[in-house]
């Protein structure tokens, strides 16, 4: 069984088109042998994904930071639920579980989460695939400013590409667990930060 650490919403947001197909991710994800990893909410996408999974047969390892626990709602009856101290510890626990890593719709927490995890990726701090779940365009504005970003000189093209996009979660969850991520470190051995 395959690990998905999944970054997503806390909220359902304004489109039901979104919430619905994150249950019927969790499914997915349940049928297709893939444990969850996520942040231990019960609330959002994070709740209706987690709650999907489970309905549908699948496990769940839900992680949350303390002061979180009220706030989010900590979801306490999935397969594994761990409280931590802080927001840092459960990324790094969250990245150790996971074999592959999944952003779809949500807010600052989503991005952060997802940054962190490419800036690791660059960093060769892991080497797990990440894939963006461009689901109805969601994510359109953030990509064209990451192209932007390499226009400008900010994101080397092959950081830019460590980022997989798809707009169905199937051929992207199938792209992820089939690939294997290899960083191009030359600008770090040129700069003897190696």
């Amino acid at each position: 069984m395959k690990n998905v650490l999944l970054f997503c919403g806390s909220s359902t947001g304004h489109d039901p088109k979104i919430a619905e197909m994150a249950k019927s991710l969790g499914k997915y994800f349940a049928d297709n042998q893939f444990r969850l990893i996520y942040g231990g909410g019960n609330v959002g996408l994070m709740g209706i994904i987690a709650n999907s999974v489970m309905e549908n047969g699948g496990e769940v390892i839900g992680i949350i930071p303390e002061f979180l626990m009220v706030r989010e709602v900590g979801h306490v009856d999935v397969t594994e639920f761990h409280v931590v101290k802080s927001m840092h510890e459960r990324k790094a626990i969250m990245c150790d579980k996971a074999d592959l890593i999944l952003a779809i719709p949500g807010g600052f927490g989503t991005f952060d989460e997802l940054f962190e995890m490419l800036t690791w990726l660059q960093l060769g701090l892991h080497s797990k695939p990440i894939g963006l779940l461009n689901f109805d365009g969601f994510f359109d504005h953030m990509l064209k400013q990451l192209d932007h970003m390499v226009e400008k000189g900010f994101l080397r093209p092959s950081n830019r590409d460590l980022i997989l996009v798809d707009d169905q979660y199937e051929s992207l969850v199938t792209t992820l667990n089939n690939i294997k991520m290899e960083v191009d470190t030359k600008w770090f051995t040129d700069r003897n930060l190696t």
